[in-house]
């Protein structure tokens, strides 16, 4: 597989989220690695929904320097899921290292 690069238009966002958690801005300028390209199709998450989760994310946390996880509640037929995306953002453009869908959005969800 190769990488893919994908460049997208930056919209205004809020600095601050409700609780002094600060707002999850836009990751618009990507590619998506080799692994988390692999894992993606492996867990059935279409790279459509993680442009979605790029381009809109609920929250963003720093895992370590330089790489942020970016994550976002959706509703499937099966019910409501939690899709997290790992960045490293020390590089241009940032690179998609993995990702994954998960039920347990209490364990990850931050207030």
């Amino acid at each position: 597989m190769r990488a893919v690069t994908v460049n997208l238009m930056l919209v205004s966002w809020p600095c601050r989220a409700e609780g002094g958690t600060v707002a999850a801005e836009p990751i618009i300028d990507y590619t998506i690695s080799d692994h988390a390209a692999y894992e993606i199709e492996r867990r059935g998450i279409k790279i459509e929904t993680i442009d979605q989760v790029l381009k809109n994310p609920d929250q963003r946390f720093d895992v370590r320097p330089r790489r942020v996880v970016l994550q976002s509640r959706i509703q499937e037929a099966s019910g409501e899921f939690l899709i997290r995306v790992f960045i490293d953002i020390d590089r241009k453009p940032a690179e998609v290292v993995t990702a994954y869908r998960t039920s347990k959005i209490a364990k990850y969800w931050r207030v």
